[in-house]
């Protein structure tokens, strides 16, 4: 992306479609001046910031285009740090289009995706990570991805990177200090004080870097596997935990052939359910393939629900638990007994005694039923409390969302590795400097302090005109 700065960018900043309102963003140096071309209304230039003043759009032919509202964010107390107008008028697409197009024949240009927070980084009024948080607190599904993506746009991840970064400098400044006074052989730095240093860097790094699993699971919504025997009602609980007839039920065996997945909030967090193929013995190809889909949802699930027809025969259970447990090692496994609405009291005993012999400490027994919406409620608090989510709504909390940042605090974990074995090894202090500098280097590009306009590309790119 060419970055021209000295243009004057406008585009629709509200999702695309009709609406009560929308709102369209101007900003660049000229933003008033251009502006004033097609308002009619108190005088641009004389405004204050952050003030809204009502007024009209007019067309180069002088016509009325609407009725807006206007509001000034003057430099450098703005978004982009530029002069910025947004300009909050009816919702009918033609109205947007039209403004659009006339402040594009009064000077402006259109924005590309992406280029009004790409400014805001470029003119310091946020870092790399501040910007790409912004990305996702508009994309955040859940209560808990908005929290850790308004953390870190306010600079909680940012925040920590800079202290981190400081160390490092005066880790590195202490050790070339004495490069530079070899010949007089003093020491600057007290070795042992250098490597406690060291290590508390690289323990908060691998912390940073072993945030990102939760980070991603609240991000993308935590993978919940649903599997079981044919007919077990694995459907038929997919759907009621996501409102929705979205997988389709009947009583023939093998009806659900491949994976389904959609997603929901519970409880403030985001789950990705996957219904599975129904787990039998068949000579059908096609089915054969689905069971096989199932087992490999199984091992990338970090929640697993084994549903379990209530009125299966006892041996036929055990010899399914024997693959079930044997795969679910090391997840969560919640054990989900269906259709109890069809036992009487002594059969319920019975199979809540022999569950609970079987899944043992590994997991937990559910007791439902779907079809009757019986214990479901308990069910999703189950699933709720199995997620273990972190405190989101804590300031500083610091977790990982960003793939590009934790592949960057592995590059710097591994850096800092090299420079604490140096220190114990006693090598020369150049080759630490150096292991210093590269860590440095990878945290930097986190916050964009190091970074290249291919990398930047890429992240802008992703962003929605009129971001």
């Amino acid at each position: 992306m060419t970055n021209q700065l000295d243009d004057t960018i406008c585009a629709i900043s509200t999702a695309p479609g009709v609406g009560g309102i929308a709102v369209i963003r101007v900003s660049g140096n000229d933003a008033i001046l251009i502006t004033s071309r097609c308002w009619k209304g108190a005088n641009i230039a004389e405004m204050k910031s952050h003030t809204a003043h009502f007024g009209r759009i007019i067309d180069k032919n002088g016509d009325i285009l609407d009725e807006v509202v206007l509001t000034l964010f003057r430099n450098p107390r703005s978004f982009t740090g530029e002069d910025v107008i947004e300009i909050a008028c009816h919702g009918s697409s033609w109205i947007q289009q039209q403004i659009v197009n006339t402040l594009i024949e009064c000077g402006c240009r259109t924005a590309i995706g992406g280029e009004f927070t790409r400014r805001a980084y470029t003119n310091g009024r946020l870092d790399l990570s501040q910007a790409e948080a912004i990305a996702d607190l508009i994309a955040s599904s859940s209560r808990a991805s908005h929290r850790i993506a308004l953390n870190q746009m306010r600079g909680a991840f940012s925040n920590e990177l800079s202290a981190l970064r400081e160390k490092l400098l005066e880790f590195v400044s202490l050790i070339e200090l004495e490069l530079d006074f070899t010949e007089e052989d003093v020491e600057f730095a007290d070795r042992s004080r250098l490597l406690d240093l060291a290590t508390l860097i690289k323990n908060k790094i691998d912390s940073l870097a072993g945030s990102f699993a939760v980070g991603n699971a609240i991000k993308n919504g935590i993978p919940c596997a649903i599997v079981g025997e044919t007919n077990a009602g694995k459907s038929t609980l997919l759907n009621h935990l996501l409102r929705d007839d979205r997988a389709l039920v009947s009583d023939i065996h093998g009806t659900t052939r491949d994976v389904i997945e959609d997603t929901i909030t519970l409880g403030g967090t985001l789950f990705r359910f996957i219904d599975t193929a129904g787990i039998r013995n068949t000579e059908d190809t096609i089915e054969s393939m689905g069971i096989e889909r199932t087992f490999k949802k199984l091992n990338e699930a970090q929640i697993v629900l084994w549903v379990i027809d209530a009125n299966t025969p006892f041996e036929k259970i055990t010899e399914l638990s024997q693959r079930i447990l044997a795969d679910s090692e090391g997840k969560t496994l919640i054990t989900v007994v269906n259709k109890i609405d069809t036992l009487n009291d002594a059969r319920q005993q019975a199979i809540a005694s022999f569950m609970n012999d079987i899944v043992g400490t590994q997991g937990t027994v559910a007791f439902i039923s779907a079809k009757n919406s019986i214990g479901m409620d308990t069910l999703e608090q189950t699933l709720v409390q199995c997620a273990a989510m972190p405190d989101t709504d804590n300031a500083n909390e610091v977790i990982v969302t960003n793939s590009r940042h934790y592949e960057a605090l592995l590059h710097a974990g591994e850096a800092i590795t090299r420079a604490i074995d140096g220190l114990q090894l006693g090598i020369s202090g150049d080759f630490v400097s150096q292991d210093i500098r590269e860590c440095m280097h990878y945290l930097g590009e986190i916050t964009g302090e190091i970074t290249t306009d291919q990398i930047l590309g890429s992240i802008f790119t992703r962003f929605c005109i009129g971001k």
